[in-house]
């Protein structure tokens, strides 16, 4: 779900790099069939742990039958070995949006993981390294060359420091981690979406000075005055966005970006939501992905979708057919679809 005045969700019509050693893969789009290209896999030690991570990533462009030339705005980022330490890796996903939604994806993806390595704190205060890296990263990509007034990414990270997760969000997209409990496998998400659905985002833009309406409630279809929307799962066809007061613009149906220098104007922040998590046997994997995939998989479907394939690269392949299915049994196009999914292997029963 982004803005109206380049990707969102339903109503409205909505590239992939790496840092590191995977290459990407793409889905080439085609009645129901997909066939994946670049399909390699990588792991990467925890030596403090004795923990292996094996990991897959793919990132396949949307299907715009309007748009044939429309690049994916979808990135991703994985770097292993941060500041040089065997124990510290990284997983990140970025979901662009707007008319330099492309640019601005790469642009974060790159530079955010740099100013994290780059902080001499990073391990002392992972989170407070965090929100420095997304601020800082936000305020270089304002003063870039990049024309971000209506522009940007929504960014949610993974920071693996020994057994522990911290992740860190700036938008709707998701990290999911996988719960086994006896012979049953769940899912818990590692983060929250940040859009005007949750109450709390909601009235925190409000606050800034952000009117928050449908486009029906815009176009006078509906009662402004009604300010109740459900949930995002049954009302995302006409979700609630962010528009200033004397405007139609900027129609963000997010809370937290990078970039979006004009809807900063109006409360979108980008300081991401930390969560830690420390990881136990019962967690044999998390997900990290854009919202495309989420657009009408929830996150216990994709965490028993993985569930069924021990290589991640068919998990991959699983999960890119069935959201791609999905998207144009509902709509006439798709999203980009982005996430890495990573195998913890080697944890200890305690």
């Amino acid at each position: 779900m982004g803005c109206v005045h380049g990707k969102c969700c339903r109503r409205f019509p909505r590239t992939s790099s790496y840092v590191g050693k995977k290459e990407s893969k793409e889905l080439i789009p085609g009645h129901g069939k997909h066939t994946t290209t670049g399909r390699t896999i990588d792991s990467v030690q925890v030596p403090s742990h004795n923990l292996l991570l094996e990991y897959a990533a793919l990132t396949q462009r949307g299907y715009y039958p309007d748009m044939p030339n429309k690049e994916n705005q979808d990135s991703f980022c994985i770097k292993t070995s941060l500041q040089g330490n065997p124990n510290v890796h990284f997983f990140g996903v970025f979901d662009g949006h707007g008319q330099l939604g492309t640019e601005c994806s790469n642009f974060v993806k790159n530079r955010l993981v740099e100013i994290l390595s780059n902080d001499p704190n990073l391990l002392e205060d992972p989170a407070k390294a965090y929100e420095i890296a997304f601020v800082a990263t936000n305020d270089e990509l304002h003063h870039s060359d990049i024309d971000d007034s209506m522009s940007g990414t929504t960014a949610i990270t993974v920071l693996v420091v020994g057994d522990t997760l911290y992740v860190a969000n700036v938008g709707d997209s998701r990290a999911v981690i996988a719960v086994k409990e006896g012979n049953k496998i769940s899912a818990e998400d590692l983060s929250n979406d940040q859009t005007p659905f949750r109450t709390d985002e909601c009235e925190r833009v409000k606050q800034c000075g952000a009117r928050v309406l449908s486009v029906d409630q815009v176009e006078g279809l509906k009662d402004p005055g009604v300010q109740s929307w459900g949930n995002e799962e049954m009302d995302g066809g006409d979700p609630p966005r962010l528009w200033v007061q004397n405007g139609v613009y900027p129609g963000t149906a997010f809370t937290r970006s990078v970039g979006d220098s004009t809807a900063e104007k109006i409360g979108v922040v980008a300081v991401p939501e930390v969560s830690i998590l420390k990881l136990a046997p019962r967690h044999p994997f998390f997900v990290v992905a854009s919202d495309g995939v989420f657009e009408f998989l929830t996150s216990n479907a994709v965490v028993e979708m993985v569930t069924k394939y021990t290589d991640p690269r068919d998990a991959c392949s699983a999960i890119a057919g069935e959201s791609y299915k999905l998207w144009l049994e509902n709509e006439s196009r798709t999203d980009d679809i982005t996430f890495i999914i990573v195998h913890v292997k080697n944890l200890p029963n305690v």
